[in-house]
């Protein structure tokens, strides 16, 4: 690794697609594997460039589906791994999604959401994959996922992908947007000795229990390092044996799940502002809570009780913090990019406690105005 493979710290002006670059290769990412795809070809093109430096490997694939299999591949390898992608070609890599989540593989996987569904509006932005970044891939395991705001953001939780995906062993996805990605922000860069990273449990000499552990994340066995373990997307027991029976399958998938459990009970990030008092809350996440919080702003100067809640962590859904956050507020405002993928999250986890109210676009953002008179109409 040359001297020019970390950028000198200090203040940048970055677009999104750039701070994810620089946030991976100071994570420690040294493989990546992609597809160009609008609107996240920037992604490509920085990495083709920075992983020379940085001492790693860049794959231009051809197509999504081998961009997926190459990062595992790496990942069993020992490399911290990254793709980026959007629209059609996130639609493709759901298959191996599952695969890394069941062969809980340690990957990040960066969707720069853009309006659907299929081709939809290259270059608009709509917050439309929530669910399929949950989802999209068969049986009952989530994943993690998380949504930056400002340009700031896409380096800070890139990084913190990257420390996740390696603490849980599971790929992590960075929910960026069209608008974000081209934004261009503020970014200030901290020195490469303050940023923590996070390594991965290898697994030693003699062990064998490569997917169970006390503590629910169990010790990777790196390939070439004389471990017998079978890597495969069908059901198997804490050695990596092939187990194809309901009662195995279901206590994986109960584990798999408890993993989940513990990373939203240590790990879920929830930002509030305004809600000691608030009667009324509007939560938001992403490209749109840029509005938010200048609509709160404005309502409260005018003596009326609202706060916000800007979830971070979006999968795991934590449901008991988000009751938490909300506090005491009577009604919860509903603010996103799609009709209400967040919003029937959050209503089915009040279960009628709270009046919820639906603030949706697509294809553009939600001015503050707009949010202020849905306040305005909730508070009269």
């Amino acid at each position: 690794m040359n001297e020019n493979a970390f950028t000198k710290p200090g203040a940048y002006l970055l677009s999104g697609n750039e701070a994810v670059v620089e946030g991976a290769i100071m994570a420690g990412c040294r493989f990546y594997a992609g597809y160009p795809i609008t609107p996240s070809t920037g992604v490509v093109e920085g990495m083709s460039r920075r992983m020379v430096d940085a001492g790693g490997t860049y794959l231009q694939m051809e197509d999504e589906m081998g961009s997926m299999s190459a990062l595992m591949g790496a990942s069993w390898g020992g490399a911290k791994t990254m793709t980026a992608t959007s629209g059609l070609g996130f639609s493709l890599m759901q298959e191996h999604i599952g695969f890394a989540v069941i062969a809980e593989t340690p990957l990040v996987i960066v969707d720069v959401m853009r309006c659907g569904p299929a081709s939809g509006v290259v270059a608009e932005p709509m917050q439309g994959d929530v669910m399929q970044a949950n989802w999209g891939h068969n049986g009952s395991v989530g994943v993690i996922a998380l949504a930056p705001s400002s340009v700031q953001e896409c380096f800070d939780l890139t990084i913190e992908s990257f420390n996740l995906a390696e603490k849980y062993r599971t790929p992590v996805i960075l929910l960026s947007d069209a608008r974000l990605a081209n934004l261009r922000e503020k970014v200030s860069i901290p020195p490469i000795d303050e940023v923590e990273t996070t390594d991965r449990k290898v697994a030693k000499k003699g062990e064998k229990k490569f997917f169970l552990a006390a503590d629910g994340v169990a010790p990777m066995p790196l390939l070439g390092d004389g471990h017998r373990v079978i890597v495969a997307c069908s059901s198997h027991d804490e050695q990596g044996n092939i187990r194809m029976n309901a009662q195995n399958h279901k206590m994986l998938v109960e584990r798999l799940n408890d993993k989940l459990a513990l990373v939203a009970r240590e790990s879920t990030k929830i930002e509030t502002g305004f809600m000691d008092d608030a009667e009324v809350a509007v939560l938001s996440y992403g490209i749109s809570a840029r509005g938010v919080e200048a609509a709160v702003k404005r309502a409260r100067d005018e003596g009326l009780k609202v706060g916000y809640v800007r979830l971070i962590s979006i999968w795991p859904f934590n449901e008991a913090e988000v009751k938490r956050a909300l506090g005491s507020a009577k009604d919860v405002i509903v603010v996103e990019l799609n009709k209400g993928q967040i919003f029937n999250e959050v209503r089915r986890t009040l279960g009628g406690e709270k009046q919820t109210h639906l603030v949706w676009d697509i294809g553009q953002l939600i001015p503050p105005d707009v949010i202020y008179d849905k306040i305005k109409d909730v508070t009269q």
